[in-house]
């Protein structure tokens, strides 16, 4: 259960550039966010499997635990009630929304959810070689309509989870090549 319910209680009880820090950036053609909801310290390694995602095509959102400890259960609010204002207003403007997140587990697995059922086949079709990888019958499905993934303007986008070894190296790598090559495919659409 997490701490707070909404980013304007976290907002009341934690400080800014203390406890979090926010990280945006706007790329005027793009019209896809990458997104960490739970980046810095509260998932570790996602801010930067993010960052290489956006790279400097995509608009770019994060959200970092910087606490010195306690970053998950003192700054994690669940992907169906963040609402961060920045982060609100960058998906709003978006088309397509990719979300970042860790998830527990062993070896190297990517959980794919969110309501792009089409994005999400496409990145599937290009991890499942190299990375396991699974779409359906896992506890992340990201398929409500308040997940901050959905919450572009098309109402559908992808969550991304990640175990921790899959954040790293070749796996990051191949992740970053499999997103980038799905939207790339997709646009032509």
């Amino acid at each position: 259960m997490d701490r707070y319910q909404s980013f304007v209680e976290l907002q009341a009880a934690e400080r800014e550039g203390v406890d979090y820090k926010i990280v945006e950036k706007r790329r005027r053609r793009s019209r896809v966010a990458i997104i960490a909801p739970h980046g810095g310290q509260i998932e570790t390694a996602t801010s930067t499997l993010a960052r290489m995602i956006a790279s400097d095509r995509f608009n770019l959102y994060l959200f970092e635990g910087t606490r010195a400890s306690e970053n998950y259960s003192r700054l994690h609010i669940t992907s169906q009630r963040f609402d961060e204002p920045r982060c609100m207003k960058l998906v709003l403007r978006c088309d397509t929304v990719v979300a970042v997140h860790g998830c527990r587990g062993p070896g190297i697995s990517v959980l794919l959810g969110g309501l792009d059922r089409e994005l999400k086949d496409l990145i599937w079709q290009r991890l499942k070689k190299r990375i396991r990888c699974r779409v359906n019958g896992h506890g992340f499905p990201g398929t409500s309509s308040r997940n901050i993934c959905n919450r572009g303007r098309r109402h559908q986008g992808v969550q991304l989870e990640l175990t921790h070894r899959a954040r790293r190296g070749p796996s990051a790598n191949a992740v970053v090549a499999a997103v980038h090559e799905a939207l790339r495919l997709a646009d032509r659409r």
